[in-house]
């Protein structure tokens, strides 16, 4: 009899802690050899494909396409072929794989079955499963700072949008390929529109954007004699609760509206989004955060300068001015570290989520430097080619949410930092003058900051500091 292994999803190199299936490459009863594509994953950043440990046949797979698998839990079962190339015991793979079946096994507190579209079934394969259905492991970190990992596993149902039941994976498929969901015929349970839809009619071309509408049908011939039609029945009114404005004891008490309902159909978070709720409610519960606004005047810019090069340029000479805000802060040891350069993490706004790249030693880039650093971030960003280390470790961050509206803000301060400036949408004030009033162009400036690690009048000083630098002409 083979012997059968459990390969674990590894953490994909990021610190992530988990990943979503976008599409399996083999089925069960198919055989893989060694290294060869199993199964794509997306995380935070990217869609990884991820190569098979073993040689030999499917047995198992532990989820379906849109489904979240929690970084070290069971993601397949296969049984090794003798006759086909295995990797050896001791060679370093960087994944690790569950216990053979040879080993005794645990008592199992749900028996894993393969999971249908939409749907995640727990294993106990590899660890002990906690309430919740995840494998116990550590802190594994996060796209920036660090975080506690998740110890549960998620089931993603597939949402009903505009009458198409289809999970996120397959919707990003399809709008990719230029699909209308809404004129693909769904296999899937339940009307479930599936990756394999999407595939076969964006290779027949029959539910192409854009494309003419199926005529309809032909109208019933007006001498065939139509059904009765029913009299449309009125709906039967619905009895309201009876609310009282005072409890039993006689003290007011708080009711809910009586036709309180809910709506549209719960979406788990997933992939970037998924990592920008941990990471918002990591910084939300560890940041003591105070901001200070004000508005600098570019009256006196020459034509060419560039915004988002000279908010750069402005952040690293307050920087320099006031280190304290270039630095990162540990509250649980409450120690403090200055940064002699100045890393940018530079918020980049997708239709995925946000995401921070690096914009390194921003310090000793001149103009043409700088534009071109943040070009090559951005388009990496876009293409979610960019490596994993290069969303993590700046020193201080900047938001340029003004291209888009808004003038003042509140950023939010991720740890370790201690700094964040916002940069609000430029318009024009009249401005006092010597004899009289001018029309000035400005930015306004939010400036949030830490203030277990930087004290008020450091936050003021490094906020002039920029305003300083932003009046001058070039």
């Amino acid at each position: 009899m083979s012997e059968t292994k459990t390969f674990l999803l590894p953490d994909l190199g990021e610190g992530l802690p988990d990943a979503t299936i976008v599409e399996w490459f083999v089925k069960p009863g198919d055989v893989i050899r060694l290294d060869e594509p199993l199964v794509s994953m997306e995380t935070a950043k990217a869609v990884v494909e991820v190569p098979s440990p073993f040689s030999g046949t499917v047995m198992k797979q532990y989820g379906g396409a849109g489904d979240i698998i929690v970084t070290g839990t069971a993601l397949v079962e296969i049984a090794l072929d003798p006759n086909l190339p295995q990797r050896a015991d001791a060679e370093d793979t960087g994944h690790h794989h569950g216990p053979t079946h040879a080993a005794p096994a645990k008592p199992a507190t749900a028996t894993p079955t393969p999971a249908a579209p939409g749907k995640v079934v727990a294993s106990d394969e590899g660890g002990e499963i906690r309430a919740g259905g995840a494998a116990a492991r550590p802190d594994s970190g996060t796209v920036v700072g660090a975080m506690e990992a998740g110890d549960r596993v998620h089931a993603e149902q597939a949402a009903s949008i505009g009458g198409v039941r289809a999970v996120p994976a397959v919707r990003a498929l399809a709008k990719k390929l230029g699909v209308d969901l809404a004129r693909v015929n769904p296999t899937g349970d339940g009307g479930v529109v599936t990756l394999k839809d999407v595939k076969q009619a964006a290779a027949d071309g029959s539910a192409r954007i854009g494309a003419a509408a199926p005529a309809p049908a032909r109208a019933a011939d007006v001498s065939t004699p139509a059904p009765a039609a029913r009299a449309p029945q009125a709906p039967a009114p619905v009895a309201e609760p009876a609310r009282t404005p005072v409890s039993a004891s006689g003290r007011p008490m708080r009711t809910a509206p009586p036709t309180q309902s809910a709506t549209g159909q719960p979406e788990p978070l997933k992939g970037v989004r998924r990592n920008m709720a941990r990471v918002m409610a990591d910084a939300h519960a560890k940041v003591v955060p105070t901001t200070l606004c004000d508005d600098a005047d570019i009256h006196a810019w020459v034509p060419g300068n560039d915004i988002t090069v000279r908010l750069v340029r402005a952040l690293v000479k307050a920087c320099k001015t006031v280190p304290a805000l270039n630095a990162w802060f540990d509250g649980d040891t409450l120690t403090r570290t200055l940064h002699p350069h100045v890393d940018i993490g530079i918020a980049v706004d997708t239709d995925d989520g946000l995401f921070v790249p690096a914009l390194r030693n921003a310090d000793v880039l001149d103009a043409a430097g700088l534009r071109q650093a943040i070009n090559r971030l951005r388009d990496q960003v876009i293409d979610r080619s960019i490596p994993a280390d290069e969303l993590k470790g700046y020193t201080i961050s900047l938001s340029n949410f003004g291209v888009f509206a808004g003038r003042y803000a509140t950023p939010v301060v991720v740890p370790p930092t201690v700094a964040i400036v916002a940069a609000g949408k430029g318009r024009h004030q009249m401005t006092p003058v010597m004899g009289g009033f001018e029309a000035h162009k400005i930015i306004p400036l939010s400036l949030t900051f830490d203030h277990r690690a930087a004290t008020g009048g450091e936050a003021a000083r490094f906020l002039k500091a920029m305003l300083d630098d932003l009046a001058k002409a070039t």
